[in-house]
């Protein structure tokens, strides 16, 4: 979760690290960084690289006053790069009147006195909802007549607590209702392509979505320039407003459709395949996450049985996708671990081998039986098992309900099934640790 957080730090308030854990301390700790050391007043940015330093989940950007917000607004889009917003509204410490403010025939100290007032509104003028921000202060009868104000006008209901150690727990229970799965899924999406993009324009040979193309008469099918993968990226990272929608299912497909459309007839996992003469022993996983991408093209093209959608289903198959199309390292990515969020916080520490040998076995006899009550062949790979199993369902009203979303969860299992020692590891990298975060849902 990204949060901005406008404070001068006037009447008193410490700028050190008791501040900071009584704000933040839901975050993450501030133990490890030494107070002596802070400069929030004069810079900032400390703040914003101590968050990116020490955590992979959540940052919190300062801004002391209108100017501060004014060039943060100026380098950033805030609807993409913010969650919450929390404002102090009298923002008059340490700040130049001497500099241009929106209005200069206007008293500039009344200004600043009212700043947060400002900013609150320039926000929803921006598309930020007002729900999403919330006021801290010290001028307890600035924010009541300010929200008085905007009832008597119909503005939505703003949000303010006052500055003090009894409040700030209040504050940090309001940060924690802002966290929700579509927060976090948004998030590490916006972060994910972000990161992406700038992973490809340092070296744009980890664009490994190449490698799939089809090769006819020793030739590539189709090229695929590097600026249309940034488009790509681009278009995925713009897809979920900050606002969620009241159906979000329908989100959640058009989204889908959208992350899945490059996995088109002229991609496919076998080239890849091929370019190792046939040995998947270092590459299995990107060729299972391949297969992975190329049927869930299929179903998603032509019918909805993966739906109800969720932040879960799309937050595993947003990772999927991005290990299949780029080339990254085996540990995981900090979008990576934002996303794991959205995925079953009910999981195993460790995965106990025969157990997980015993299940995928299972889940290949039940498989068997629903085609056999189907009356279709039931030999073959579980994936044109499950193939066969959705063609039937497609466009029958009358077909048995099925939970697809588990089929390819399944799939990810099977299609491993010969190197499973690899996502039972006991490592903290990011196979295994996809692997224990789907292990009850694929199952149980």
């Amino acid at each position: 979760m990204n949060i901005l957080w406008i404070e001068d730090f006037g009447g008193g308030l410490p700028t050190g690290t008791g501040t900071l854990n009584s704000m933040f301390q839901d975050l993450m700790s501030f133990d490890n960084w030494d107070e002596d050391e802070l400069s929030l007043l004069s810079k900032p940015s400390d703040l914003e690289k101590f968050f990116k330093e020490n955590s992979a989940l959540h940052c919190v950007f300062l801004c002391r006053h209108y100017f501060d917000y004014v060039e943060f607004k100026a380098n950033n889009e805030l609807t993409r790069k913010v969650d919450a917003v929390i404002i102090d509204i009298r923002l008059d410490n340490n700040v130049d009147f001497d500099l241009s403010i929106p209005n200069d025939s206007q008293d500039k100290e009344k200004f600043h006195i009212n700043a947060g007032f400002y900013i609150f509104n320039d926000l929803v003028h921006l598309g930020f909802p007002a729900e999403k921000m919330c006021f801290m202060t010290g001028e307890k009868n600035s924010f009541s007549g300010f929200k008085k104000r905007c009832d008597d006008i119909y503005i939505p209901e703003v949000i303010g607590f006052e500055k003090g150690d009894a409040n700030f727990g209040k504050v940090r229970q309001w940060i924690k209702t802002r966290q929700s799965d579509y927060v976090i899924l948004r998030r590490g999406i916006i972060e994910g392509c972000s990161f992406l993009k700038a992973h490809i324009e340092k070296d744009e040979a980890k664009i490994q979505f190449r490698d799939f193309i089809k090769i006819e008469n020793q030739q590539p099918t189709i090229e695929i320039p590097t600026a249309d993968i940034g488009n790509y990226l681009d278009t995925l990272a713009q897809f979920f407003p900050i606002k969620q929608s009241d159906d979000p299912n329908i989100l959640y497909r058009l989204f889908l459709r959208t992350l899945v459309h490059e996995w088109e007839e002229n991609i496919d996992a076998n080239s890849l395949k091929e370019k190792y003469a046939g040995d998947l022993s270092k590459i299995r996983d990107i060729y299972t996450f391949a297969w992975l991408m190329k049927m869930t093209r299929n179903w998603v093209s032509h019918a909805n049985l993966l739906e109800p959608l969720n932040p879960e289903m799309i937050a595993f198959l947003f990772l999927v996708n991005m290990r299949a199309m780029f080339k990254l390292p085996k540990a995981i990515q900090p979008y990576e671990h934002i996303l794991l969020l959205c995925i079953s916080l009910s999981r195993p520490n460790s995965i106990i081998l025969k157990e997980l040998q015993d299940y995928i076995s299972g889940v290949g006899s039940d498989v068997d039986g629903i085609l056999t009550g189907l009356k279709l062949d039931p030999t073959g790979h579980f994936g044109e098992k499950i193939n066969t199993i959705y063609r039937q369902n497609t466009g029958n009203p009358d077909a048995e309900p099925h939970d697809y979303q588990r089929f390819l969860l399944q799939y990810f299992w099977v299609n491993q099934k010969s190197d499973l020692r690899n996502l039972t590891a006991p490592s903290d990298n990011f196979l295994p640790t996809l692997a224990r975060h789907i292990y009850n849902r694929s199952f149980l």
